[in-house]
């Protein structure tokens, strides 16, 4: 057993390849969009409709899998989640209408809303005093799996079509049994069931104004993340740029993410969690703008800056509201990682609607500018010490 206060190395790496293993698979979405929008001649509003559904049933129901996972057993509700992820939105590529390619689009990203609550819960089960690193190391999963999969999946539609994208749920079918030994099966005993709204009353009863807070800048830079990676690769391909060039774009910001946010849980842990958000929210305007605006080969560099300071409070944010709330990490965990982006997934087909009536690049720059409303918040975040 690890010595009092140190990190459970072999949980927390098993929940990082959870994390990386489903996540590897809902990366395919974003990519995708500009093949389908081409395969089934789609508006800017339909395709926001495939990002939003994607959003909606991947964080959106969150909190109900969140719930269940505080109650039952959440080693079974990730592990479920990570198979529906795995099989269905591979088989995106034989969809034979719009209409498939939704259901399929939906189905795995339900899978997500079940392992991202769970899987979360559980690490901090195995932290001691390094919540804020060990959350992040949990983070880099899906980050890395972000920055791979979009890479992954161009390159592999590119030499072998889109109809044969089924063959790479394999990888996930594969990984599958792995995960089910490396995840420890002992965890701490669950508490009486109680029903839903009960439980929020017992458990944020005390605590529902900062959880609010931190969940208000969470859904701040959820919305300016999502509007960015749902709308620049439609952007780039009506400009030229080819599909491997469009995922290496995605791929970069979530480099850039994968970086900050590692560097930035272990920062929390001695500076605090203002200062991170402060740096955040401050620069995150600026380098979405010269993203979006930049000419030429400038656009990777901007697209690492600008996931770099946009995601640095992503999991610094879920460690935050846990020691708040630390009665239910992962109803809390669900309610800053998926209520978030599910209502900015809600969102998505109104933003293609703005676009397709002002541009896509005067819309995404309005949004751009929220998080700077947002820095007078940052002084009344809580202080866990």
């Amino acid at each position: 057993m690890p010595p009092v206060g140190s990190i459970n190395k072999k949980a927390i790496f098993a929940l990082f390849l959870l994390h990386f293993s489903g996540d590897f698979y809902l990366s395919f979405v974003k990519p995708l969009l500009p093949v389908l929008a081409v395969k089934f001649t789609l508006s800017l509003t339909r395709v926001g409709l495939i990002g939003g559904v994607s959003m909606l049933t991947a964080f959106f129901i969150q909190p109900i899998f969140g719930y269940l996972a505080d109650y039952y057993r959440p080693k079974t509700i990730a592990l479920i989640g990570l198979l529906i992820g795995a099989v269905c939105i591979p088989f995106v590529g034989i969809a034979a209408g719009y209409g498939f390619a939704l259901v399929f689009v939906g189905l795995g990203s339900i899978g997500s809303a079940m392992y991202h609550p769970s899987a979360a819960g559980m690490v901090s089960l195995y932290t001691g005093r390094h919540a804020g690193l060990s959350m992040s190391l949990f983070g880099l999963g899906g980050t890395l799996a972000f920055t791979i999969g979009p890479l992954f999946l161009t390159g592999y539609v590119t030499l072998f079509s889109l109809k044969r994208l089924p063959y790479a749920a394999l990888l996930g079918l594969l990984v599958f049994p792995l995960l089910m030994g490396l995840i420890p099966s002992k965890q701490e005993a669950k508490k009486k069931a109680h029903n839903f709204f009960s439980s929020l009353k017992d458990n944020l009863g005390d605590v529902w104004r900062p959880i609010l807070l931190i969940w208000a800048m969470a859904f701040t830079r959820a919305l300016l993340e999502q509007a960015t990676l749902t709308f620049i690769p439609v952007l780039f391909a009506a400009e030229g740029y080819s599909l491997v060039s469009i995922g290496t774009v995605i791929s970069l910001f979530t480099v850039g993410g994968s970086i900050s946010s590692l560097v930035c849980g272990h920062l929390v842990d001695r500076v605090g969690f203002r200062p991170i958000y402060f740096f955040s929210f401050a620069l995150a305007p600026f380098c979405v703008y010269l993203f979006i605006h930049s000419p030429g080969r400038l656009v990777y560099a901007f697209s690492f800056f600008s996931g770099f300071v946009l995601l640095a409070t992503l999991f610094p944010a879920v460690a935050l509201a846990q020691k708040v709330a630390p009665k239910s990490r992962a109803f809390v965990s669900s309610i800053i990682m998926g209520l978030t982006m599910g209502i900015g997934g809600i969102l998505m087909p109104v933003i293609g609607w703005l676009a397709d009536v002002f541009g896509i690049r005067p819309v995404l720059t309005g949004i751009a500018l929220i998080p700077l409303g947002m820095l007078v918040l940052v002084r009344c975040l809580p202080d866990p010490k």
